[in-house]
């Protein structure tokens, strides 16, 4: 164990292989109750690793994936964990209208509420897509009812980031009523460099995201948001054909790799929920 006695934060985005948007260009909306499911048994499996590790998550979760596997917020809630809202549909919220975008977050929150049994608090766009050009959602979100979002990645990044915004937890300026949490980033030679999950946790060796953790609960002392998704601990997924060979490597690079990694780090530092690590910023 690691030398620190902040609760970092683990989170989930529960969405299955067929739904990211690196594979838009290749898989049709329509076409994804074709596609076979692996979520479930995918967080049956993350969910044993979490026990067996003594971690409590916030699960950001699809009302898509939702209403058509109710056992899983049932789950997830049952386990002890935070239940939180990935949207319903996974549509990137700088691709919708505010009425769009409304309609989207309500059906979801409503959806997951009356299936885990517990408030829904939390709020996570999908791919990050809350930035400089649509912060009118943070509104939105607020009005209906959202405590928090994790939403905006102060980063630099080809499909979402704000590198602008602030690195830890604040309340935006025009919607002071939401508490934003952001993704962990680590200041470098004034660029702020990633280092929160996903992509970069698989592509890097596991020393690197540690010890990135491990400076900003030690140097900053601040807790971090870690975050990956139930299909990267899959690498018998059903492959995308026709992907582009960028998509395909950021979205199977190292999957063999991933579930002892996230091992590892689960027992190298200590992790909660989101709506309990900061709880007296809600």
């Amino acid at each position: 164990m690691l030398n620190t006695n902040l609760h970092n934060v683990m989170t989930v985005d529960v969405e299955d292989y067929f739904q990211v948007a690196a594979f838009a260009p290749n898989i049709r909306r329509e076409d994804w109750g074709s596609w076979p499911c692996r979520v479930e048994a995918n967080l049956e499996r993350i969910l044993a690793l979490f026990d067996s590790r003594g971690v409590k998550a916030t699960f950001f979760t699809l009302g898509w994936v939702a209403e058509r596997y109710p056992g899983v917020p049932r789950a997830i809630v049952d386990n002890g964990h935070e239940l939180a809202s990935h949207g319903y549909g996974h549509e990137r919220a700088s691709d919708l209208t505010p009425a769009a975008f409304r309609a989207d977050i309500d059906r979801s929150k409503k959806l997951l509420e009356d299936l885990g049994g517990v408030p829904v608090r939390g709020y996570r766009a999908p791919s990050f897509s809350i930035g400089a050009a649509n912060l009118w959602a943070l509104d939105e979100l607020a009005e209906a009812g959202y405590r928090y979002s994790s939403s905006i990645y102060p980063i630099a990044h080809d499909h979402y980031g704000m590198p602008e915004a602030p690195r830890f937890p604040y309340r935006p300026e025009r919607c002071p009523a939401l508490l934003e949490v952001p993704p962990t980033t680590v200041s470098l030679m004034g660029r702020n460099l990633p280092a929160a999950g996903g992509g970069y946790f698989r592509l890097l060796p596991y020393g690197i995201s540690r010890s990135l953790i491990r400076r900003v609960n030690e140097a900053e002392g601040r807790p971090c948001m870690f975050y990956f998704h139930p299909w990267e601990i899959d690498p018998d997924q059903p492959r995308v054909p026709g992907a582009s060979a960028k998509s395909r490597f950021r979205h199977y690079v190292n999957l063999h790799r991933m579930e002892g990694k996230l091992d590892r780090l689960l027992g190298d530092f200590r992790w909660g929920r989101a709506d309990q690590v900061y709880a007296g910023e809600l």
